[in-house]
């Protein structure tokens, strides 16, 4: 589920964004190694607090108990309405255009592919945990696998792209560029605290849920960086900053039309670890807030059969459709990074609290979490007070429900 979760379809078009920021082959592969030490550090606070509490849940439960119960609901409200049903929306839309480099599909059809993608792998989940998490081991498996293919082909045929044409000239990046392009890569390793939501259906959790952060995160670093270098060994720095599919532009280097089909398939199949992995994640804290009386008590019903929060499923599918339906998805898409990385230091903040002391790694992730959300908010000023406006409206919410509680 990490690496299934964050090996996404960003990471096939984000390079380019990156490359805008910090225009220099160090500098890229900087921005990629740092953005993957943030999300190891963030595994460790995570693992650290799945440790102390292995309950389904996952953010939810460590804000909750950490901090305050009134912080936590604030998470799944925000993560509802904004992160992760904008994640689930934009992913499908991703998983339908890439579907379109196979079968021509105007606006309308894309849009169709994108909520019949959400639809069915939200019914492989409802039918069950082990079917949802079979389905992410073989996509995992197989997408990991082709990126090994490509990297090999790659060291054994690729030839430098910086041999034929001069590298342009390189500069090092101001800090307030460096960190945007942090944070552009940061959204390729989102997603790896979402193993923890189901810590309660997993077996030794305690023990299973630290060990699957580490090498998870660990695992995507390494993949991370040596595409990138792969990127900018195959292409001059100046096509990978102008190009729209950087991955599909390499494979073209290197099989012409055959290695961007192979690109684009495998693009699809990232999409499709993103959506399932996901829409698995999800229902499990709505599930636990609603066993709390945060949430409607319907949402914590468990099917009697497939022992699964079926109608959290369900109601999470319908709001993710109407986001790809309306198109909204975008202006929630924006909102994920600086949303999610403001809880990500709430939730450090809750482990020294717990320990009762401060420690290093909490810190440097707490204050990098920090420096990262305030840029992206000043990125955007309009934008992200929307957006922030949208997370404190759950607090009138919370004090209705705790109070009828």
């Amino acid at each position: 589920m990490v690496a299934g979760i964050i090996i996404g379809a960003s990471i096939f078009v984000q390079p380019s964004e990156i490359n805008r920021h910090v225009p220099s082959v160090a500098g890229v592969l900087s921005v990629w190694i740092a953005a993957g030490v943030l999300t190891l550090f963030g595994s460790l606070v995570c693992a650290s607090l799945a440790a102390v509490y292995p309950r389904t849940g996952g953010v939810y439960v460590y804000l909750k108990e950490t901090l305050s119960p009134a912080c936590g609901f604030l998470w799944g409200w925000a993560m509802f309405w904004s992160a992760h049903s904008g994640i689930i929306a934009a992913s499908s839309v991703i998983f339908a255009r890439y579907v379109g480099y196979f079968v021509h599909l105007g606006d309308t059809a894309t849009r169709a592919v994108a909520i019949a993608g959400i639809l069915l792998f939200s019914a492989v989940n409802y039918v069950g945990v082990r079917q949802g998490s079979g389905l992410q081991t073989v996509v995992t498996v197989s997408k990991v696998a082709v990126i090994a293919l490509l990297l090999l082909m790659v060291a054994f045929s690729g030839a430098p792209a910086h041999h034929a044409a001069p590298p342009a000239a390189e500069s090092a990046a101001p800090f307030r560029e460096f960190v945007l392009a942090v944070s552009a890569a940061l959204f390729s390793y989102g997603g790896w605290h979402m193993v923890t939501y189901a810590a309660g259906e997993t077996r030794d959790p305690a023990r299973t849920i630290p060990r699957a952060l580490l090498i998870g995160s660990l695992t995507v670093t390494v993949c991370y960086v040596a595409l990138n270098a792969a990127y900018l060994r195959l292409l001059p720095l100046d096509r990978v900053v102008s190009s729209q599919r950087v991955a599909a532009d390499a494979a073209h280097v290197l099989a012409g039309d055959r290695g961007a089909s192979l690109i684009s398939a495998l693009v699809i199949l990232s999409a499709t670890g993103v959506l399932n992995g996901v829409i698995l994640a999800g229902p499990r804290t709505y599930y636990a807030m609603a066993a709390e009386g945060l949430a409607f008590s319907w949402l914590g019903v468990l099917h009697p059969r497939f022992q699964t929060p079926h109608r959290a499923l369900a109601l999470q599918a319908a709001w993710s459709c109407a986001l790809v339906a309306t198109g909204t998805y975008r202006a929630l898409f924006t909102r994920v990074i600086y949303t999610e990385w403001i809880f990500f230091a709430l939730m450090s903040v809750g482990l020294m609290r717990l320990r009762g002391r401060i420690a290093c790694v909490p810190v440097v992730f707490a204050a990098a979490a920090i420096l990262v959300a305030v840029i992206q908010i000043q990125a955007d000023v309009q934008q992200a007070t929307v957006g922030l406006l949208l997370v404190l409206a759950g607090l009138p919410v919370y004090r209705l429900r705790t109070r009828r509680a």
